[in-house]
């Protein structure tokens, strides 16, 4: 090498690469993951009853959504058949991830919209788990609208 050349040398290259996996494995360690499941799944919670209420008007018939403790699940009550959930032909159903769960006035109940997307009752759905806050989805009793 010539006395001008300059740049790193292996050993201060790999200390170097030592050092951030060192501090990424702590990193890595200290994320809580539940806290992410937590908000996805409300927010799919939200999206399937609002779902629920459009396909009722589109459709002009009734639709239920059933809250359970290990599902939420969409269906036709006067048929007795599950809605579909597009683009696959399964019934539409949102699984409750492990270390969250649901409570309020609606966990445990089923929502029924009627054709005129109006719901046969509103209330609350708390969904919990991880180090944030309980995240409440309410839906309004007179038209159905989820926030």
């Amino acid at each position: 090498m010539s006395a001008g050349a300059k740049g790193f040398s292996l050993t201060e290259l790999v200390v170097v690469i030592v050092i951030a996996t060192i501090l990424s494995a702590f990193a890595i360690s200290r994320i809580n993951t539940t806290s992410f499941k937590t908000e996805g799944y409300s927010r799919q919670v939200a999206a399937a009853i609002r779902y629920a209420q459009k396909i009722a008007v589109s459709q002009r018939r009734n639709v239920t959504v059933t809250f359970t403790a290990g599902a939420v699940a969409l269906s036709y009550p006067d048929f007795g058949q599950p809605v579909r959930q597009p683009p696959t032909p399964d019934a539409f159903s949102v699984d409750v991830p492990s270390g969250v769960s649901l409570s309020g006035t609606l966990a445990g109940t089923t929502l029924t919209f009627s054709a005129l997307g109006k719901p046969n009752t509103g209330g609350t759905l708390k969904v919990s788990g991880g180090d944030i806050p309980d995240i409440t989805i309410t839906v309004e009793s007179e038209t159905g609208y989820v926030h």
